[in-house]
């Protein structure tokens, strides 16, 4: 079998104009949806994982493009301090967990001693035997204590892994995003494969399953992505209070200080060009 993942599309990358009339569309519900969140005090947690360059960022970005920040989190965890090397495991994962009427979207999370340090060593076997016995077990809880937990795993072809890879090295934008760890998921292709099967066997359990999003066309996969998270909560439509736009008052005596007085940023924008719209 070949290393790359097997694709549910045909291949064919999804038109431009349709993908951002939908992506509208949706994200018009995740308003909506957050609405519903934050008036029934709600709590949302939603897991992405998968391989490295397999869209994650780009998915999580629309979701929250037009959510509002006040109830809706992002999380990514840096490598673990000293501090937290000698905690319980899930222990730095926990203060992240949302409160009522929040949703935390998880950009990576405790799926990585399942996934990095199981591959590169930097935990024990008995470390991660203790994970996957663990985890289950601790979703439960989550789930149990009304948590609604939600886990997506994003599944890359090797050779588009390595496109993506290849698009980076030249883009000051995206640079960043390529570190030694992520180079060797190519050499280490095979070794992750089996890192997530062993995974899936372990924790894909029915109060949290994992749910797979086929990511070669990253339009497609942030398509799919949201419309299957809007399923998987039982919001509903709920109007926002009317407001009225009052009418400015006449000014009585108030006078503006001289703009000398102030200091401005300088009008960088007027000077790349002489047109204006």
């Amino acid at each position: 079998m070949s290393k790359s993942s097997q694709s549910t599309t045909s291949g064919k990358r999804i038109r431009k104009d349709l993908y951002e009339a939908e992506l509208e569309r949706l994200q018009v519900e995740l308003v909506t949806m957050q609405r519903w969140v934050i008036e029934t005090g709600a709590r949302v947690v939603v897991i992405f994982e998968g391989r490295d360059a397999a869209g994650k960022g780009g998915a999580i970005k629309r979701i929250v493009q037009y959510l509002n920040p006040r109830s809706a989190r992002v999380v990514a965890l840096p490598t673990p301090s000293e501090q937290e090397k000698g905690q319980w495991y899930f222990q730095r994962y926990i203060k992240h967990l949302p409160t009522t009427g929040e949703i935390v979207l998880m950009d990576r999370s405790w799926y990585n001693r399942a996934g990095v340090e199981r591959v590169m060593g930097y935990c024990t076997p008995e470390q991660y035997r203790q994970f996957l016995r663990q985890t289950p077990v601790f979703e439960r809880m989550l789930v149990e204590d009304g948590i609604i937990l939600i886990k997506y795993w994003f599944s890359v072809s090797d050779d588009v892994q390595e496109e993506r890879f290849r698009s980076r090295l030249d883009d000051p934008m995206r640079r960043w995003k390529l570190s030694d760890t992520d180079l060797q998921s190519i050499t280490r292709w095979e070794d992750y494969s089996r890192a997530k099967d062993e995974m899936f066997e372990a924790t894909n359990h029915a109060d949290a399953p994992w749910w797979t999003i086929e990511s070669d066309d990253k339009r497609a996969s942030r398509l799919n992505t949201i419309n299957h998270l809007l399923s998987q909560i039982p919001y509903e439509h709920r109007d926002p209070e009317p407001i009225e736009i009052p009418g400015r008052p006449v000014s009585d005596s108030y006078e503006r200080p001289a703009r000398e007085r102030h200091q401005y940023v300088p009008d960088h924008a007027h000077t790349l060009g002489s047109g204006t719209e």
